[in-house]
């Protein structure tokens, strides 16, 4: 049985959730207006060009966040390994977009969630603004990104969906993995999904990609966990899925 989004689900929650980064642009493009009325003639077309530069640039953002959370198959979880009859621990940050898909999706799932978010440790008002609207699901853990509640080698399969880039110290990021490799199971797998700051998600999100960490970034941290990557799928040209194990063969 599929869960059908509503339609502009994702982009609206993007605007919904940053709304303060979308009134500090309006107030950005409505004082290059003021300013180019008081520029010299000669210097007026700079600030035309500048404004249409900045408001090219936000309708980017919001155009590939339509295409990638509303309108491509991202949310169609074909990217994820089969779930069924399966030990799955799914881990958010705060929102939790993708538990309900993946019962959905595979209804014979064991399914376990739960979320580190820690408001002294993940700053980003964002998700408080998205945990306010979203309530955690019924039954969701709340956990240590150090410590996480279960014994060893406890799930087959570990998802971290859009959520493992909220972990903003690198220390604590490698401690978090090596958690989520002692809960895994030696012949388990390891589903991390993220952005990357690459150039697909510079042209996209302009600086807003320095939110993302680079390829090299996450397989240093997956190296610390001693963890290795055997699958690399670009679910779109935006959204990359790391598969790792924690004994297999690299790429």
């Amino acid at each position: 049985m599929d869960l059908k989004r509503r339609p502009f689900q994702g982009v609206a929650n993007i605007i919904r959730f940053n709304w303060h980064f979308y009134l500090v642009a309006a107030l950005v493009f409505i004082g290059l207006i003021y300013v180019q009325q008081l520029l010299p003639k000669a210097l007026q077309p700079y600030i035309f060009w500048l404004l249409v530069l900045a408001i090219l640039n936000v309708a980017m953002s919001l155009l590939v966040s339509f295409y990638v959370y509303d309108i491509s198959n991202l949310y169609q979880l074909n990217w994820l390994p089969n779930t069924s009859n399966k030990k799955v621990l799914n881990i958010h940050a705060g929102f939790d977009e993708t538990s309900t898909l993946i019962k959905s999706k595979y209804q014979q799932t064991a399914l376990t969630i739960c979320d580190f978010y820690n408001p002294k440790k993940h700053t980003e008002v964002s998700i408080k603004r998205a945990r306010k609207a979203y309530p955690p699901i019924p039954h969701t853990i709340q956990v240590a990104t150090n410590n996480l509640p279960f014994e060893n080698n406890s799930f087959d399969i570990v998802t971290v969906i859009f959520s493992a880039h909220e972990i903003r110290d690198e220390q604590e990021r490698i401690q978090f993995f090596k958690e989520l490799a002692r809960v895994t199971k030696p012949t388990g797998q390891i589903v991390i999904t993220e952005h990357l700051r690459d150039t697909n998600n510079f042209l996209a999100y302009a600086i807003g990609f320095f939110h993302f960490y680079s390829k090299t970034s996450w397989l240093n941290t997956f190296a610390q966990a001693n963890l290795t990557v055997t699958a690399e799928i670009k679910t779109t040209p935006f959204v990359t899925t790391f598969i790792l194990t924690t004994d297999g063969n690299s790429l």
